[in-house]
């Protein structure tokens, strides 16, 4: 498990950018996290270890969930599925439509799970819970058994954690 040190300095690198991408919108911005090895590391490292040796492969929710789960994956030394909006699979074999906040969306995944493969679920923010309700669904409609959930921060005023059920979050905001 990574250092409260090295975790607050990670943590340090996330930017609010205020109104975006629209009015009254908190954009938590992970860019400057991405780019700093170090601060990477140790959110991986934190995201995966309560689940150490519970998952075969790691599935990543489009778009920061891929970075994330690329990189924990990795550290793993499993698999990842990416879990796409719509439209973006030559092939989708699942897809699961669910409700924003303004409007609807669709996410789409290939069937290279396995029946019974035991997957951890990675995203990047929980906010209303939408997404990784509907990637939950999609991951067993594939017939494979999400074994966990983590994201690197929630945004507990929200409200997702009801939605979503029980979610390992590194930051909360």
């Amino acid at each position: 498990m990574p250092s409260a040190e090295s975790l607050a300095r990670a943590e340090s690198l996330i930017r609010t950018i205020p109104d975006y991408p629209e009015p009254g919108v908190l954009f938590r911005d992970i860019t400057p996290l991405l780019a700093d090895r170090d601060a990477l590391r140790a959110t991986i490292d934190a995201m995966i270890e309560p689940f150490e040796g519970r998952f075969d492969v790691v599935a990543g929710v489009e778009a920061r969930g891929f970075i994330l789960a690329g990189a924990a994956a990795i550290a793993a030394g499993v698999g990842l599925v990416p879990i796409r909006k719509a439209g973006k699979l030559p092939r989708p074999a699942a897809s699961v439509s669910y409700e924003l906040e303004y409007g609807t969306a669709t996410i789409e995944c290939h069937d290279d799970i396995a029946p019974g493969t035991r997957v951890l679920l990675i995203d990047d923010v929980l906010a209303t819970g939408g997404t990784l309700v509907a990637a939950h669904e999609l991951v067993a409609r594939l017939g494979a058994e999400v074994v966990g959930t983590t994201v690197l921060m929630e945004l507990e005023a929200l409200g997702g954690r009801a939605l979503v059920g029980d979610v390992h979050a590194v930051f909360t905001a």
